[in-house]
């Protein structure tokens, strides 16, 4: 099989996430770890980058403000990894996104 061949039947990584994340269940899975991977590093780029993922598999940026009630160039600067979110960006988003947050208890 030749080169030309197999990218004829290749799927991009982005192209098979974007796909993937239609689906309800993964798009929570992809969220959690995410948001999981936040809290443990306290850096916030790779929850930013799950919440565009989800939000382009979704159908954009665009529909996603429309739905959060949020001015679209203005949620474009909230999910840029050079962005921290106020609190009531990221719950309009998320709840846009079809998802609540919830608490679970941890030991300290």
């Amino acid at each position: 099989m030749t080169k030309k061949q197999v990218l004829k039947h290749t799927v991009s990584y982005e192209e098979g996430l974007i796909k993937a994340l239609k689906d309800p269940e993964e798009a929570r899975a992809y969220l959690e770890v995410a948001l999981d991977e936040c809290e443990a590093s306290g850096e916030t780029d790779g929850l930013l980058l799950a919440l565009r993922d989800v939000a382009q598999a979704q159908g954009g940026v665009g529909a996603l403000a429309e739905r959060a009630g949020l001015n679209r160039e203005h949620l474009y600067r909230v999910l840029s990894s050079r962005s921290k979110p106020k609190l009531d960006n990221l719950m309009a988003i998320i709840s846009a996104l079809g998802f609540r947050l919830r608490l679970d208890c941890i030991k300290l």
